[in-house]
């Protein structure tokens, strides 16, 4: 990862897979506890991420879930900037964009409520994340809302996919959905890049 923009209230880190980016906020600390901006439109369009969000989440989930690996299809589509408020998360972004030099591949980054990072993923990913600590409180902002007639996933394990989610097998929970997804190979993705 290289920084590839400073600014006054947060850095920004690119990944192996353009669009996809790691912001970590300048946290403001002293003995009464830290400050920091965990998100401004303002700074997020200096960026380039001109992204308009009109949904937040949060889910709880114990150590060794694993959630994921989800997308919403077009045109129901979610951009998703996502951070871990309490306890550590594995976070993982798959590229599921048709045409895409990164086709197939996948970014993962560990975000904690010590390191306050968060991961910006557009449209044309799928997403997921496994908690690696006894609890964790994950919080996203999406800029679509949700819509149950568009849900789709890929299989957590998918060996072409080569995720390490960084948890034993025999400790990973799922969801019972998310036990039948379908493989990478299977996949017929609605998403095209586009250059």
């Amino acid at each position: 990862m290289q920084v590839y923009c400073l600014l006054l209230r947060m850095n920004v880190f690119k990944t192996d897979i353009e669009g996809v980016v790691i912001i970590e906020p300048k946290v403001f600390g002293d003995e009464r506890g830290y400050f920091f901006e965990s998100f401004s439109q303002r700074e997020f369009e200096k960026l380039g991420i001109d992204t308009v969000f009109v949904q937040d989440n949060e889910s709880k989930s114990c150590y060794g879930v694993v959630r994921g690996l989800h997308f919403q299809m077009p045109p129901y589509a979610q951009a998703k900037l996502v951070r871990c408020v309490r306890g550590r998360v594995l976070d993982v972004a798959v590229d599921i964009r048709k045409g895409s030099p990164t086709y197939g591949k996948h970014v993962a980054c560990e975000l904690s409520e010590d390191n306050h990072r968060m991961f910006y993923i557009p449209r044309g990913f799928a997403h997921g994340f496994s908690v690696l600590s006894e609890t964790a409180i994950f919080q996203y902002k999406c800029d679509n809302y949700y819509a149950p007639q568009s849900e789709g996933a890929l299989q957590w394990d998918d060996k072409d996919m080569n995720i390490n989610w960084l948890i034993p097998k025999q400790d990973v929970i799922l969801s019972e959905k998310d036990k039948h997804h379908p493989l990478f190979k299977d996949f017929e993705s609605p998403f095209v890049f586009e250059k």
